[in-house]
């Protein structure tokens, strides 16, 4: 049960048999003026916790945090009490309240309680990252909850539009930022990397609009749909001044992370306590400049492979590319020692299991110096190709004379 919370709290994948998931709510509907308005909800808001399973697990997982009540029912709360308490939140970034931000607050302290509980507890072990990076570019603090309404604090979060991680960054945004994207990597699920590359994302949004609330509300739709936006509001640069030209998933973002930094914050007042929390108290890195996969440090160092890989997100196969260039690997603290003292024996253990990648393959004929060809089948490229027979691309296009890429299924390649 124990390392079930951890999958829980680090991104395995909730829905499973063992769920009982209701429809996960996509929007929500504001009513204003009287007028009824749908707006989509940020990505970190979908949520699958009204499942029996997750009323089962907090149950028996929440702690009381001190001089924190614990309830299952949400209080009343006054107009006047929400907007004394966001003045008293200690932040540069405008925090106004409305009709829409007290809808977003309410849905965190009604239907996304459990989240709010399950998101308390990674908090302890995220925020520190959060906080060093924002200070460190000096950004606003408070600027730590935008994780909140972009993934719940999962690393492993994947939105339908591609975009992953902590951050939520899209490939092209990630890699203009620094954040590699391989078939053996991602760095977008990275805490470290992808926290530094949004702090300076965020800085240099700040440094078009000098106001954050422009600057979320780009963070979520890009800098081209805000500049079109204060266009059609005639040059207004206030993020309500153009709020009725702006996608729906945007509207709903600014309320939604002002009603993150209420709920984390005031969330005693709720009667919502902090899951215990399971991630290691103290973690270090040690370097790893070969190929390596997190199960023989798993099975040799007898840590649980789910802690493992929620330690180190990045790692989409499980691989560490070592080889390519030196990568950290996250241990609990009290683990590194013994990774160091058996370090060649984690190396080589099962090395054929877990790390097998043909470099050569025999070929018939090629003993004798006769060319050797290979005809080409629907779906093979020139890399697939050149790897299969342990030559490189360069090859095959000097001895075919290829230019490009481009191969034709049906013809015979020759390979040497």
């Amino acid at each position: 049960m124990k390392r079930l919370l951890l999958s829980l709290l680090t991104g395995v994948t909730i829905g499973t048999s063992l769920l009982s998931a209701q429809e996960i709510e996509k929007s929500i509907t504001i009513t204003a003026d009287g007028q009824k308005e749908e707006i989509d909800l940020p990505q970190g808001m979908v949520s699958t916790t009204d499942s029996l399973y997750l009323d089962w697990i907090s149950k028996h997982y929440i702690n009381p945090a001190e001089n924190c009540t614990t309830s299952e029912q949400n209080p009343q709360v006054s107009d006047s009490i929400y907007m004394d308490r966001l003045k008293r939140i200690p932040a540069i970034i405008e925090m106004p309240y409305n009709k829409i931000v007290r809808e977003f607050i309410d849905m965190y302290a009604t239907r996304l309680r459990q989240k709010v509980a399950f998101m308390l507890s990674a908090n302890n072990f995220y925020m520190p990252i959060f906080e060093e990076a924002l200070d460190l570019y000096d950004l606003p603090l408070e600027l730590k909850y935008l994780p909140v309404i972009e993934s719940a604090l999962n690393p492993m979060a994947t939105s339908p539009q591609g975009a992953t991680g902590l951050w939520q960054f899209m490939l092209r945004t990630g890699q203009v930022y620094g954040l590699k994207v391989n078939s053996l990597v991602d760095e977008r699920r990275d805490p470290i990397k992808s926290t530094r590359a949004a702090a300076r994302y965020l800085k240099d949004l700040y440094d078009i609009y000098h106001d954050w609330n422009l600057v979320l509300a780009a963070y979520n739709c890009g800098p081209g749909t805000i500049n079109k936006a204060i266009r059609r509001a005639g040059g207004e640069t206030d993020f309500w001044s153009i709020y009725n030209y702006l996608p729906k998933a945007t509207r709903g973002y600014v309320p939604a992370f002002i009603a993150a930094n209420y709920i984390m914050t005031y969330y005693c007042e709720h009667y919502i306590s902090p899951m215990e929390m399971r991630m290691p108290e103290s973690t270090d890195t040690v370097h790893v400049s070969r190929p390596l996969n997190l199960n023989q440090v798993a099975e040799v160092c007898k840590i649980n492979i789910d802690e493992l890989r929620a330690m180190n997100p990045e790692f989409k196969k499980d691989i560490i590319p070592g080889n390519e260039k030196p990568y950290a690997l996250r241990l609990p603290s009290n683990m590194v020692s013994k990774f160091i003292d058996k370090e060649d024996s984690i190396y080589s253990y099962k090395s054929d299991v877990y790390l097998t990648r043909r470099a050569t393959v025999d070929v018939k004929g090629s003993s004798t110096g006769k060319p050797v060809y290979h005809r080409i089948r629907n779906g093979e490229t020139l890399g697939g190709i050149a790897a299969r027979y342990g030559v490189s691309v360069k090859q095959l296009r000097r001895l075919n004379g290829i230019k490009g890429s481009n191969i034709r299924a049906g013809k015979s390649l020759r390979i040497r």
